[in-house]
């Protein structure tokens, strides 16, 4: 296990690496970022001066290191657009994001894998054709299209929901929360069932295909020969060896939902990280852009190590896969 740790941890380093290549091209190859803070009316000698106060007249290799070094220290220096420091900003997006996407996680796990079961179990049956009909709309219709219809029923409508924004929020030291009040709770529905019905759809069809798999083994056979009853068969044996691949797919559903929110979060204007990037964006503001590119590679990274730590836990031929033979 010690090996098999060590090994993804290299991995991860190897990934960050490349991530922080990339992002440090930015700096480079996308815009200058002199002309973006001096303006055009500025003078040679300023520009000189001033890239030279950003260490931006030395070597790449000079540069890249000061780069990554910053970067693991959370640094990214200021925001080109807004003139304040991109680690505050992230702090201050972070937790509408994470908030997001882990509310819509839960909501397509709790939702989508009995779902998948009930239409693996009864998949002769018009209402598990009736799930399966509604998991091709899911995985089909694209995200934005799923939140202008949410927003046109419930907030336009029926008038039930607010439609933009995050609402009354709590600040638990650093932290601003909309999960302790209500009116967060109302803003949040909308965004983070558009953001999961896609991950919802995809977790039901993926669980269903699996059990079916799984009903068909010589060790379920083996079991109703024994003489267990269904329910035990089916959620004590199958549900327990369909959920293995189920756990990889949550794991890398967790890491885009962060990642992806963007547009999510620009359909609802929800103030998290994927409308700062969008913003960043639009004003070429490289820093946030190389920032959150970073960001996001770190959350992959340290969500796949999760993962690859609960499926060596949870199917115990990886436990003996990984662990070194003795001579």
């Amino acid at each position: 296990m010690t090996v098999f740790l060590l090994r993804r941890l290299a991995q991860g380093a190897l990934v960050m690496l490349s991530v922080a290549l990339i992002a440090f091209m930015l700096f480079r190859y996308v815009g200058d970022p002199v002309v973006s803070m001096v303006g055009q009316d500025a003078t040679p000698e300023q520009r000189a001066q001033l890239r030279a106060d950003l260490g931006l007249d030395q070597a790449f290799p000079v540069q890249f290191a000061r780069f990554v070094g910053q970067a693991v220290q959370g640094e990214f220096g200021l925001s080109l657009r807004q003139g304040r420091k991109v680690s505050a900003l992230i702090l201050e997006r972070l937790p509408a994001t994470l908030e997001l996407a882990l509310v819509a996680a839960v909501l397509a796990l709790v939702i989508g894998i009995p779902m998948g079961v009930y239409a693996a179990l009864r998949r002769g049956r018009w209402s598990a054709q009736a799930l399966m009909l509604f998991s091709l709309l899911g995985v089909s219709l694209p995200t934005f299209l799923i939140g202008i219809l949410l927003i046109l029923v419930f907030a336009v409508w029926l008038n039930w929901l607010p439609s933009f924004g995050r609402g009354e929020l709590v600040a638990l030291g650093h932290w601003q929360t909309g999960l302790l009040t209500l009116d967060g709770w109302r803003h949040l529905l909308l965004p983070a069932t558009t953001l999961s019905i896609f991950q919802l759809t995809l977790i039901m069809r993926l669980v269903r295909a699996e059990m079916l798999e799984v009903l068909r083994t010589d060790y379920i056979r083996f079991a109703r020969a024994r003489g267990l009853s269904d329910r035990v068969v089916h959620f004590r044996h199958a549900l327990k060896n369909t959920l293995v691949p189920v756990i990889t797919i949550t794991g890398l559903q967790l890491g885009s939902l962060i990642a992806f929110a963007i547009i999510t979060e620009t359909v609802f204007q929800w103030p998290g990280m994927g409308l700062l990037f969008i913003q960043a964006v639009q004003f070429a503001d490289i820093p946030v852009m190389a920032a959150y590119l970073c960001l996001i590679a770190l959350i992959f990274v340290l969500i796949n190590m999760v993962v690859d730590l609960l499926y060596v836990t949870v199917d115990p031929r990886l436990r003996v896969a990984t662990t070194p033979t003795a001579r």
